[in-house]
């Protein structure tokens, strides 16, 4: 795939080009295309890279120039992307804080903590996890029970100071609860998390996002291993665990705005370099099709066609969105729904692979090794699950786009 977006950004974009072809080398280059949102492989060695991206100050490109990124646009964020999809460069290890976190801040956070966390999430000295999902609030985040309470401090909040509204001078904060499903968990220096401060609330009312430190007695985290044989993923328990005061995102009592927010980011540009990864994925089942002479079969030819055409249907839907993020407007239904394809279409694409693979497909190496194949089917079952399960994104489409009545609730 081959795109250009203009002179403004060309410079940028060989710029970058030349970076990666010196830098993506050695161990680098043998960990291209590694790991993902869920896939926790080579960690050590992407960890690396990150630093190696810092070093050369290609994290947080469109990040104030002040809390240490270039300051430059979206066009050239969207240009980074694409053209680290393209270079099939690993997976950074930092994503969660650069593609959640970061923005969150930048949008929502105090003066104080953009100059606190963001330099040292740039410099990939502090490592984030994202507090979110619990075991009764997975895809239904409303019903968040982990809760937060004041201990000690007074005095109002004073006009003009960097202090998050709502919130009063000195003390902590006192959380309890537990989390699941927390990507990196075992990696975090720090967890945002999302809490009921009102226990007198119900669903989306009286939540708030607070930054937690995980290095402290009240913060136990549990690694939980998938079928990847990955330990990525997390459980994450608080127990009496403290945050000062000011560590309150947004307001106190508007978590859900700020979540919503985050999750805005998260569903904004951040499929162009899945849907690359995708289109190598079909391709490579194309190459595998003709190897096993499956081109032959009707029935079977007709699926790869259609994986074929899927990647592309991602391709448009994804630079329809960029076109109009370019163009300052928000972007379209399709962007809603593409989630939903992506994740539906890639598990199509994985069952076919492994079909085509025959027996030779369910045959792993030493130590449970899996090959590209495998790792990638594996995971893509989580995809229908995680960033909004596919149920809740029929229900968005439905509701908020369709017009369709409100799903009953008890």
């Amino acid at each position: 795939m081959e795109l250009d977006f203009g002179p403004a950004v060309r410079d940028f974009r060989d710029e970058l080009r030349d970076w990666l072809a010196e830098h993506l080398v050695g161990e680098f280059a043998e960990h291209r295309g590694v790991g993902g949102p869920t896939d926790g492989a080579a960690w050590e060695a992407r960890l690396a890279w990150d630093r190696e991206l810092a070093a050369g100050n290609w994290l947080g490109v469109g990040w104030p120039q002040e809390y240490g990124g270039r300051g430059l646009g979206l066009l050239e964020e969207i240009v980074f992307e694409y053209e680290y999809a393209r270079a099939n460069a690993p997976y950074r290890a930092t994503g969660n804080a650069l593609d959640l976190l970061g923005p969150m801040l930048l949008k929502m956070g105090s003066e104080a903590q953009r100059k606190r966390f963001l330099p040292l999430i740039l410099s990939v000295e502090e490592l984030w996890g994202q507090g979110f999902s619990e075991p009764g609030a997975g895809s239904d985040l409303a019903s968040v029970r982990t809760r937060a309470e004041r201990d000690g401090g007074g005095g109002a909040s004073v006009e003009g100071t960097s202090r998050p509204a709502g919130v009063e001078s000195g003390g902590e904060w006192v959380v309890n609860g537990q989390k699941v499903w927390t990507s990196f968990g075992i990696h975090a220096d720090w967890l945002y998390v999302l809490t009921r401060t009102d226990p007198d609330s119900r669903r989306h009312k009286g939540l708030t996002m607070l930054l937690v430190p995980a290095d402290q007695p009240g913060v136990e985290i549990r690694p939980i291993r998938n079928l990847a044989g990955q330990d990525e993923f997390a459980e994450v328990f608080l127990a009496d665990a403290r945050t000062d005061a000011d560590m309150v995102v947004g307001e106190v009592g508007q978590g859900w705005r700020t979540a919503m927010a985050t999750l805005g980011i998260e569903r904004g540009t951040t499929l162009l370099p899945q849907q690359l990864t995708f289109e190598r994925e079909a391709e490579a089942l194309i190459g595998l099709a003709r190897e096993r002479g499956a081109l032959d079969d009707p029935m079977l030819r007709r699926r790869i066609v259609d994986a074929w055409i899927s990647v592309r249907i991602m391709r448009t839907t994804n630079l329809r969105t960029i076109a109009e993020l370019i163009a300052g407007r928000p972007p379209g239904p399709q962007a809603t729904t593409a989630k939903l394809y992506a994740s539906t279409r890639h598990q199509q694409l994985g069952h076919l692979a492994m079909e085509l693979a025959g027996p030779a497909g369910q045959i792993v190496g030493e130590d449970y090794g899996l090959d590209t194949r495998q790792r990638s089917f594996l995971l893509s079952l989580a995809e229908t699950i995680y960033g909004g399960s596919s149920e809740i994104q029929r229900n968005i489409i439905g509701e908020q786009i369709l017009g369709l009545p409100k799903e009953p609730r008890p």
